[in-house]
């Protein structure tokens, strides 16, 4: 595993990449692009895209939105689990699994929806119904992303699931 020096410490790649996705989208509100298939093919049969925007918070290697259950997004991950998010601002993109994980006044969703009240508290009542039990949480975990600047010459792979990067 590569390593470096940053500030003192050692670290790996993969530390160094957690670190700056951290600093970059974590615990804040941010929009990201989400990506599923769409259930219904395109033009020439073939298996399209569908992506729209999420107001997202990002986590130890996941995103989380909350959403509702019965929508178009949540229909396509039911069927097919792979997702790709981008987030421009920061040259981040990435592949993921999307879960549903059920409706968010679930006792097993308390912690992060106390976050998620929290870092969406400006807007989070106005869009979102919690008495309503198809509103759920989405979790998007993921699975390789790519840190990509070609202007600066910077290009970092990350793969979640074995924990590296170059």
């Amino acid at each position: 595993m590569p390593y470096f020096t940053l500030g003192g410490n050692i670290m790996s790649k993969y530390d160094e990449a957690m670190k700056l996705l951290d600093e970059q989208v974590g615990n804040k509100d941010g929009l990201i692009t989400l990506s599923t298939i769409a259930l219904e093919p395109g033009a020439n049969g073939k298996s399209r895209p569908a992506a729209r925007i999420v107001d997202a918070y990002y986590e130890d290697g996941a995103f989380y939105t909350v959403t509702y259950a019965t929508s178009g997004k949540m229909q396509q991950i039911a069927q097919n689990p792979e997702v790709a998010v981008c987030i421009i601002v920061e040259n981040f993109t990435a592949d993921g699994i999307g879960e549903n994980l059920g409706w968010v006044c679930d006792e097993k969703n308390e912690e992060m929806m106390t976050k998620l009240r929290t870092i969406f508290a400006e807007w989070y009542n106005e869009a979102n119904n919690d008495e309503d039990p198809n509103t759920c949480l989405l979790r998007i975990r993921l699975t390789k992303g790519l840190w990509n600047d070609a202007h600066k010459g910077f290009r970092n792979e990350i793969d979640f699931v074995n924990k590296t990067a170059n």
